[in-house]
């Protein structure tokens, strides 16, 4: 198939990931493309080139269009690089748009398409891509990351499909044994509704070390909340490859999870149990869907004793079990094969719509 996928523009689609997001999109067209498909990814700049890059911004950033009166530079340069993608996109040729941006212009104006789009929902919802979908008067099939996702966007797009994100397996390799000094662990992106400030009161009225892992993109949170609390049992150790991330992860007794907001599925969760480390978790959004009592704890969000408890509970859970769970239901292949079965699903439909302009030529009984 013919495949384009539209990514958000924010950070690259490439290693170290940013976040789950840009992981997700990576895995999918990597994968896509390995299976013998015609990947296009529409990306920033500094994006894999192996995914079938058409860079369409240098991460939010152009260079000829003026933005003297633009009161958001970024916001403005963003909107411009989509837009031109959309109206692009009306002369290429391909069989699915998979939209797996957080932008408002791929939905409102995707109707001006003839091929068929898809948009994947991983976020609760807020404002700019709200009004895009209140406003798109297509054909557009909505997907949801998780049934806690899409029954948050219930009120304003009907997810037809729920397809839970993957992880690559083989990325996370399964640690049978934890590090011989015991430590949790958290990563992630460091802004605030992240929560890592309540792993770090956890840890610690745990009685164990935290290490902290993820880039940092929120200087002020960071500086303010995080920073003035690192050393002794507190380590930032940075924003780490995959390889050194897994054996990070890996080597510790229990995962810490501390949304702050709705976490439509999280990935950091899969990660870790693909590791054979437990997870504490607070129980918010897609997460208690996806951890199950023999490979993780629920606590109550926000509370900080809690999240303590729960962490070492967690750390006494059989590792294999949480291996096993991984393999079962958070492999990026699952995750794969059933994008893959939706994509020729709308495909096949669209050809079975006859054009407008054929209508008329068509007898009256096949019409009918």
């Amino acid at each position: 198939m013919r495949i384009a996928i539209i990514a958000h523009l924010k950070y690259a689609i490439g290693e170290p990931f940013a976040g789950g997001l840009e992981m997700h999109t990576h895995i999918l067209a990597r994968s896509l493309r390995e299976r013998g498909h015609d990947v296009t990814l529409f990306a920033s700049t500094r994006s894999d080139p192996s995914l079938g890059l058409e860079a369409i911004c240098e991460e939010t950033s152009l260079l000829e269009t003026g933005t003297a009166e633009a009161n958001d530079v970024a916001f403005f340069r963003e909107h411009h690089a989509y837009l031109g993608l959309m109206t692009a996109l009306r002369t290429r040729s391909f069989d699915i748009i998979h939209n797996n941006s957080l932008h408002y212009l791929p939905v409102s104006m995707s109707d001006t398409l003839a091929v068929p789009v898809l948009t994947t929902l991983h976020t609760p919802p807020f404002c700019w891509l709200e009004s895009g979908i209140r406003l798109n008067r297509g054909s557009m099939t909505y997907v949801a990351v998780s049934e806690a996702t899409a029954a948050m966007w219930r009120h304003v797009a009907n997810a037809e499909y729920v397809i839970p994100n993957g992880i690559d397996l083989r990325h996370f390799p399964y640690q049978p044994i934890a590090n011989r000094e015991p430590y949790l662990v958290w990563y992630g992106r460091i802004v605030p509704e992240k929560g890592l400030d309540y792993a770090i009161n956890a840890s610690r009225l745990a009685v164990l070390p935290l290490k902290i892992a993820g880039p940092i993109s929120n200087q002020g949170y960071f500086e303010k909340l995080i920073a003035p609390r690192l050393g002794g049992d507190i380590e930032y150790v940075g924003h780490l490859s995959h390889i050194e991330l897994s054996k990070l992860v890996g080597g510790a007794v229990a995962a810490l999870c501390t949304p702050r907001w709705e976490e439509p599925y999280g990935l950091v969760v899969a990660e870790a149990l693909a590791c054979g480390t437990p997870v504490a978790a607070f129980a918010r959004g897609g997460v208690p869907s996806l951890l199950k009592p023999d490979c993780g704890v629920l606590a109550e969000p926000d509370n900080v004793s809690s999240l303590a408890s729960a962490a070492l509970a967690a750390a006494a859970l059989e590792r294999s079990a949480c291996r096993a769970y991984a393999e079962r239901y958070c492999c990026s292949r699952r995750m794969v094969d059933e994008y893959e079965a939706l994509y020729r699903r709308l495909a096949m439909a669209q050809v079975a719509i006859p054009n407008e302009s054929d209508i008329g030529l068509l007898p009256v009984a096949d019409v009918a």
